[in-house]
């Protein structure tokens, strides 16, 4: 699990089709001081699998992307170049800064607009019929791996206040209207869904 605190910005190096699978190989440098073979590491709010046999001996570890990632992430849209946030898995001794990340990206969302503040921007994102539901203002979100908490939503869109910090150290502080971005909702409100479902009884 994650916690949506992100560690640093790394570049996509290479991006390599392997039959149904795409290999992305990342370079970074905080990361990768630690990566092993079969390791988890969250790009971009998605975690994925590090598959370099003897870890990152170069500053770069590389990942595979599955159908299932590719069609429901913006990581099918990344090239050599592209900027991510990037997070190892948290120890079970770790502070949990932001809020329980899995890393299993419900869907993405594009940025509707974007202004600026006396200390914070303030980002307006499209949101999905099907995830509308679990958003909740003052509730907690990941906006490509970044933990946020909801300032406001509407029908279709939700609101978050995102401050200076948080533009320095991701890449949400290049992000301009029309990009699209992955999002991730609080897992809790949707066990909590589940469960209300099957008892047939509101939750309390």
């Amino acid at each position: 699990m994650f916690t949506g605190i992100v560690e640093e910005i790394g570049e996509v190096v290479a991006v390599q089709e392997r039959g149904d699978v795409v290999a992305l190989t990342v370079r970074a440098e905080t990361v990768t001081s630690d990566a092993r073979h079969g390791d988890s590491i969250a790009v971009n709010g998605v975690c994925l699998t590090v598959i370099d046999p003897d870890g990152a001996t170069d500053g770069t570890f590389t990942v595979e992307l599955v159908p299932e990632t590719l069609k429901r992430s913006s990581l099918s849209a990344v090239a050599p170049g592209t900027r991510v946030n990037l997070e190892r898995a948290v120890p079970v001794n770790g502070r949990l800064g932001g809020h329980i990340v899995q890393g299993h990206v419900d869907g993405v969302s594009t940025l509707v607009s974007r202004s600026p503040g006396e200390r914070s921007d303030e980002f307006v994102f499209s949101l999905a019929p099907e995830i509308a539901r679990y958003v909740a203002e003052k509730g907690s979100i990941a906006v490509d791996g970044v933990s946020l908490t909801v300032a406001g939503v509407t029908s279709d869109t939700f609101t978050v206040a995102v401050i200076p910090t948080t533009l320095e150290h991701t890449t949400l502080g290049t992000r301009k209207p029309g990009d699209t971005v992955n999002i991730e909702v609080d897992v809790l409100a949707k066990y909590l869904e589940r469960l209300n479902g099957e008892t047939g009884r509101a939750v309390r």
